[in-house]
């Protein structure tokens, strides 16, 4: 019989408010049954409170039960639909370039506000990190000194000119952009790094085409690289590792990085192409010496480059680098600048962009979430790789829940979409806990320790 019980649903309980009466000098207490209506679930919004939104969802749902976190009347992106064909000039519009006039310049809230204009896919900020006195220390000597044995993933490349990418046959340019992995160590890409540095100072260069190696998603999150993160404090807080206004600060454990520095170790021709995790923002700083080519498109015009790699490469998990005759003939602007030592690229919430070494350089990059803007598309690529059955690299309901319980959220168009995505939230757990409970199953609480992960589905990738 205990056994059956637990099969009849949750617990009921019939609420009585006690109501004091006043009967000359005596005081008596009736109990009085409070009906509690149930809203019915299409009506809940959120002005609602926890309970009621709970007692709604009491009503039997068959199969799946899923709705968006988001609410299209919350959006926040801007519009950035043109009234006709863009001219050929404007499809290369000139790159925001910020020179501080001081290290002061840089903790400005104007330079906030501007970096992360949904408006502004992308901005450099000339010489911050010379200023600051930050490229020193992850120079390639540096690195050696610091943690000579450490492992890099190395990618073996075709070097081509930035702006072409042919197929094997070199026939014709093309989209998917393929390499090959494998593993060396700092010390050895270092050697690599300077021996194809001597090689050019021969008289003979070879004609683009030769096959070179790329030393990429080097991690820095090793206690040994303590000197080279403490200088990295000196930035503005908005694009620190961690910061509390960083949404990325308030996961609870570490996502490699993402909220961890990596290092890319670089020789002409090596190439970054991709629209980050979950669309959040990315800090680039470039150590040199030599330069980086940078090309960027704004988050709206996503679509349009995800349906160009069907042909041939997946855009979510897939390597590719646009043919940039298909993008101007599709009426997308491209940014295109030069990143050179001791520039921070900042990319904007879901800016597509793709980068190539133009000379021998060390990169230092890293993602930074803040709100507003970026938890709108961070929250809709969540629900477009539940689509598309691909792993968010960061859990956004989980995230949702502890930058709820953790900031005071100020802006009212952040704070209806959070508290949105909550309500959403508790409804999709209510509900599967009544259909768990009436089939029988047991549910066991289970509390979360300090710096544990976020769990995912082992067969689908959903975040749990």
């Amino acid at each position: 019989m205990k056994l059956k019980a637990l099969s009849d649903g949750p617990p009921k309980e019939l609420k009585i408010r006690l109501i004091k009466v006043e009967n000359g000098d005596r005081e008596t207490f009736i109990a009085s049954e409070v009906e509690e209506k149930r809203i019915p679930l299409k009506d809940i919004s959120i002005k609602n409170t926890a309970s009621e939104i709970i007692r709604s969802c009491g009503a039997k749902i068959k199969g799946k039960f899923k709705e968006s976190y988001l609410l299209p009347a919350f959006s926040v992106k801007p519009d950035m639909t043109a009234g006709g064909p863009i001219p050929r000039e404007k499809l290369n519009p000139p790159t925001p370039s910020i020179y501080l006039e001081s290290k002061r310049d840089a903790f400005s809230p104007v330079l906030l506000q501007f970096c992360t204009d949904p408006k502004n896919p992308v901005t450099v900020i000339r010489g911050l990190a010379g200023s600051l006195r930050l490229l020193g220390l992850f120079s390639t000597k540096s690195l050696v000194d610091a943690n000579s044995d450490q492992s890099v993933e190395v990618r073996t490349q075709v070097q081509q000119p930035a702006d072409e990418n042919w197929d094997p046959s070199g026939t014709k340019q093309t989209w998917p952009c393929e390499s090959s992995r494998s593993h060396t160590t700092i010390a050895k890409y270092a050697q690599y790094q300077a021996s194809s540095f001597q090689e050019s100072l021969q008289v003979e260069q070879k004609p683009p085409g030769k096959i070179i190696k790329f030393g990429t998603n080097i991690d820095l999150s090793d206690p040994k690289w303590k000197a080279q993160l403490q200088e990295l404090q000196k930035l503005p807080a908005f694009m620190r590792v961690s910061s509390s206004g960083n949404m990325l600060s308030h996961v609870g454990h570490t996502i490699l990085g993402m909220n961890t520095v990596q290092l890319y170790m670089k020789v002409p021709g090596s190439r970054t192409p991709h629209q980050e995790n979950n669309n959040f923002c990315s800090v680039n700083i470039n150590i040199g010496p030599g330069d980086c080519e940078w090309f960027s498109v704004h988050e709206h015009y996503w679509q349009a480059i995800s349906d160009f790699c069907e042909h041939g490469v997946d855009y979510l998990t897939g390597s590719w680098w646009p043919v940039l005759q298909d993008l101007y003939a599709a009426n997308i602007p491209v940014y295109r600048f030069i990143q050179r030592p001791g520039d921070l690229v900042w990319i904007n919430a879901g800016t597509v962009h793709w980068v190539q070494a133009v000379g021998w350089c060390n990169n230092i990059a890293w993602n930074v979430g803040p709100l507003h803007y970026q938890y709108q598309l961070a929250l809709e690529r969540f629900e477009w790789n539940e689509v598309k059955k691909v792993k968010s690299i960061v859990p956004m309901i989980h995230v949702s829940w502890n930058v709820a319980r953790s900031l005071k959220i100020t802006d009212p168009d952040t704070y209806k979409m959070i508290r949105h995505c909550l309500l959403q939230s508790m409804k999709h757990i209510q509900i599967l806990r009544d259909q768990l409970v009436g089939e029988g199953k047991k549910i066991s609480y289970q509390s979360r320790v300090k710096d544990e992960p976020a769990y995912y589905c082992n067969e689908c990738d959903v975040s749990i």
